[in-house]
């Protein structure tokens, strides 16, 4: 039943967009699409494959968390101007149905553009492709830096409390009420500020490795905030990963630092002392997060494993680390260590 519903409800929405002709037969397979939304392959015969992608109002966790599926044409709305940066890191959208929160975009090959979170998990640690993806989102956030225009067409700041700063942020701090005065007002930081573009899921499963750079996915958490936020989100991962996989950890910690330096070189908008700091503060906090947040990482399913990542996440709030140098020199030792 699922099935057909799900048939149906691609086919209604391809026919809208004008990618599928009256009577023109189709297939669809599921694709691992995270916990916002549906993502289908489409096959139709008179083109190449495409992608499917559908907000959900209800998120696919435990928790009670629900966000507005409008944020889907906010996800197109991003890509779209990336692309004016630099179509590589992005893919092509082919159309959009704002009525039932889906839009189609080109079918990216996993063989050719494998996924970074696979790669990362797998032992293959690509020092450059961190430098660069760092590089990357550096050239994005400047380009959107101080744009009035770019901040009211991203004015989202509900979805990304909805999808971030409640589920990542507030939800954590009421687990730990020792931290909830240090966690809330880094939250309302946030909320208040505006700098450039955030793109909200910078993570290793939404970036592809493509031949030409990193490609970014998931947009729909985007708005106008502080960049500090995307380098944040995206540098926790190595710290993760470390946990999962510690006899990387030293790979890790280089792609941590590679990320870092390209990114900081690359920020023209303000002091990079000043955007390091803020970065070195929120990262722990998304840290444990991603233990005690409404979207837990799988993969860590030991109670050793997140005890770890509680105790560390916990005196990194407690003693803020001044820049991420002296956070990833504290940290990554340790963490090869355990």
């Amino acid at each position: 039943m699922e099935q057909s519903e799900d048939l149906r409800a691609v086919g209604a929405a391809l026919a809208d967009m004008g990618l599928l002709a009256e009577g023109e037969q189709f297939a669809i397979a599921r694709l691992s699409g995270g916990v916002s939304g549906d993502v289908w392959r489409v096959a139709v015969k008179r083109r190449p494959p495409i992608v499917v992608k559908r907000a959900l109002e209800k998120l696919k966790v435990e928790a009670d968390w629900r966000a507005p599926p409008e944020r889907a044409a906010t996800e197109v709305a991003w890509i779209e101007l990336v692309a004016t940066i630099d179509p590589n890191w992005v893919p092509k959208i082919l159309g959009q149905d704002r009525a039932r929160h889906m839009f189609a975009m080109a079918f990216l090959p996993p063989d050719a553009y494998p996924g970074w979170k696979a790669e990362l998990a797998a032992g293959r640690i690509d020092i450059d492709f961190a430098r660069a993806t760092g590089a990357a989102l550096a050239r994005i956030h400047g380009a959107t830096a101080g744009r009035a225009d770019i901040a009211d067409a991203f004015a989202h700041g509900a979805q990304f409390r909805a999808l971030r700063l409640d589920p990542d942020l507030l939800f954590t701090a009421r687990r730990h009420p020792q931290l909830k005065t240090a966690i809330g007002d880094e939250a309302a930081r946030i909320a208040a500020s505006r700098i450039a573009l955030m793109q909200g899921d910078i993570s290793p499963k939404n970036i592809l490795c493509g031949p030409q750079g990193p490609v970014f996915l998931d947009a729909e958490t985007a708005c106008y905030g502080d960049p500090a936020f995307d380098m944040a989100f995206c540098l926790n991962h190595f710290l993760l990963k470390a946990v999962w996989h510690p006899q990387w950890t030293a790979q890790y910690a280089r792609s941590f630092t590679a990320m870092k330096t390209a990114y900081l070189a690359g920020v023209t908008w303000e002091k990079p002392h000043a955007i390091d700091r803020r970065i070195a503060r929120l990262l722990p906090m998304l840290f444990l997060a991603r233990v005690d947040g409404k979207s837990p990482v799988e993969y860590l399913t030991e109670e050793a494993d997140k005890s770890f990542v509680r105790a560390s996440a916990m005196q990194m709030i407690v003693e803020p680390p001044g820049n991420l140098d002296v956070l990833a020199e504290a940290y990554f030792p340790m963490a090869a260590q355990r």
